[in-house]
């Protein structure tokens, strides 16, 4: 039997840039589902400095995948309850002030319209053990035709090696929350 598609295939199989980043956390994936869209990154000062320069950052606010939704230049997609997590964003999101479209799950599924352009981006926890969660994100980038990726292209070559650094602080403040105060212990009270 093989394992399922993951959410990310389903809603964007076909796409011109990827960016993958993982990381291994101390405990149950429960714990990590339980603090994966309320652990703060925005602490980080790189990330603070990074989202600041695209207008998410104008204060220090608590920085979240739950506030980035909120915010609405996100959306989420579809979830797998303690598995997966699936955000999406639609526009021409190169421009100094990104051109964003209004996007829903079905929506997300149908033909792009010229010029625009498709943003997934996932979290997925599976399991190792009774304590050990690996948690990995994936962004993926579809664009309708050749001028969106002409378009689009030039901004991921400079915005690139920024974006995977927020992912990585993302797992790492998602890792912390985890591993830290507040897990439940499955061992027996002694």
């Amino acid at each position: 039997m093989s394992a399922p598609r993951s959410l990310i295939d389903e809603y964007l199989p076909e796409f011109d840039v990827v960016e993958r980043h993982a990381t291994l956390v101390r405990a149950a994936p429960a714990r990590v589902w339980s603090v994966l869209r309320t652990a703060d990154f925005g602490r980080s000062v790189l990330v603070a400095v990074l989202l600041g320069a695209r207008g998410l950052g104008r204060r220090r606010v608590t920085l979240t995948l739950g506030t980035m939704l909120a915010a609405g230049r996100f959306v989420q997609l579809d979830e797998r309850p303690g598995r997966e997590l699936l955000i999406g964003l639609e526009g021409r999101f190169w421009r100094p002030r990104p051109d964003l479209r209004t996007t829903d799950a079905r929506r997300f599924r149908e033909p792009l319209d010229p010029g625009l352009a498709r943003a997934a981006w996932d979290f997925r926890l599976e399991p190792l053990g009774e304590d050990t969660t690996r948690l990995s994100t994936e962004t993926r980038v579809c664009c309708a035709d050749a001028a969106a990726r002409r378009r689009f292209r030039p901004y991921w070559l400079l915005v690139r090696p920024g974006s995977g650094l927020i992912r990585r602080a993302m797992l790492g403040a998602i890792r912390r929350a985890a591993e830290g105060p507040g897990e439940t212990s499955n061992k027996a009270p002694t």
